[in-house]
C-alpha cells in the first residue's frame, strides 16, 4: 500500500510517502514553522511525490492529521488531502494529532502509560492517555493543566507532545515521575503515514477534530449593530 501522509496541525509542515509492502518511507520532508503552511504545503507535496517517483493515481490513500491543533493549519492540511483524494479518486483518512504523537512510543514503552499533550493555551492542554499496549485510558479532551497532571494516578508515564515539558515542569514531586519527556513540536510524519495505513476510511474521515471553539470570534454582531445604526 502506498500512502501520502500530510501534517500541518501544529508548528510544522510535513509530507511523506510510505510503502507499507517495503516497510519504508520512499520520501519525506518537514519544515518547522508557526505560520505559512498554506504557501509551503503544496510545493512540499510535489517535491515528495517527485522524490518518490510516483503519480498521485499510484497512491492507495491519503492520510492527514485532523487535530487538535491550529485552526488555520488544520484547514490547510485537510483541504489539501481532500482535494488530492478527490482528484486521484482515492480515499482520504484522518488521524488525531494526539494518536500520532503516542504511536511512536506505544509498544516500546512496556506497561508505562503514554500521555500525549498539546498546548491549548490559557493554562489548558489537549490530552489523551493510553496504556503501554495502546488501549485508551482517557479519551481526547481539553482540560486545565492540573487536571491533566492528575493522570499521575496511572503511574509513571511517558510524556509526549508540544506540551510535554509544560506537564513535566508541574508534575507533583510526590507522584511517580515521568519515564521520559519528549517535547516534539509536531508528530513524526512517518507515524501519521503508518496510522493512515491502518485506519478505516469509513470511520476515520478527513475532517477537523475540534475540542474547543476558535479563540477568535467573528465580529458579526458589532457589524450588524453598525449597519443598523447607519440605516
Amino acid at each position: 500500500m502506498l500512502i501520502l501522509a500530510i501534517d500541518t496541525a501544529l508548528e510544522a509542515c510535513a509530507a511523506a510517502v510510505l510503502d507499507t509492502d517495503a516497510g519504508e518511507l520512499l520520501a519525506q520532508e518537514q519544515l518547522l514553522m508557526k505560520r505559512g503552511h498554506a504557501e509551503a504545503l503544496m510545493p512540499m507535496i510535489a517535491r515528495v511525490m517527485q522524490s518518490a517517483d510516483l503519480a498521485f493515481t499510484a497512491l492507495d490513500r491519503i492520510a492527514v492529521t485532523v487535530g487538535p491543533g491550529s485552526f488555520t493549519g488544520l484547514r490547510v492540511g485537510i483541504s489539501a488531502a481532500r482535494g488530492l483524494a478527490l482528484a486521484a479518486k482515492r480515499p482520504a483518512v484522518g488521524l488525531t494529532t494526539l494518536s500520532a504523537y503516542a504511536a511512536a512510543i506505544v509498544g516500546q514503552s512496556g506497561p508505562a502509560p503514554v500521555i500525549s499533550a498539546i498546548d491549548a493555551r490559557h493554562d489548558h492542554v489537549y490530552f489523551q492517555i493510553v496504556a503501554g499496549d495502546g488501549s485508551l485510558l482517557v479519551r481526547p479532551t481539553i482540560a486545565p493543566i492540573d487536571e491533566a497532571i492528575a493522570a499521575s494516578q496511572f503511574g509513571a508515564p511517558h510524556l509526549v507532545g508540544n506540551a510535554a515539558k509544560i506537564l513535566a515542569e508541574r508534575w507533583p514531586k510526590d507522584a511517580p515521575q515521568p519515564v521520559s519527556v519528549d517535547a516534539q513540536p509536531a508528530p513524526d510524519i512517518s507515524w501519521v503515514a503508518w496510522l493512515g495505513a491502518a485506519a478505516n476510511p469509513g470511520t476515520n474521515p478527513a475532517r477537523p477534530f475540534y475540542l474547543k471553539a476558535p479563540d477568535a470570534k467573528p465580529a458579526a454582531q458589532p457589524l450588524l449593530a453598525a449597519q443598523a445604526a447607519t440605516s
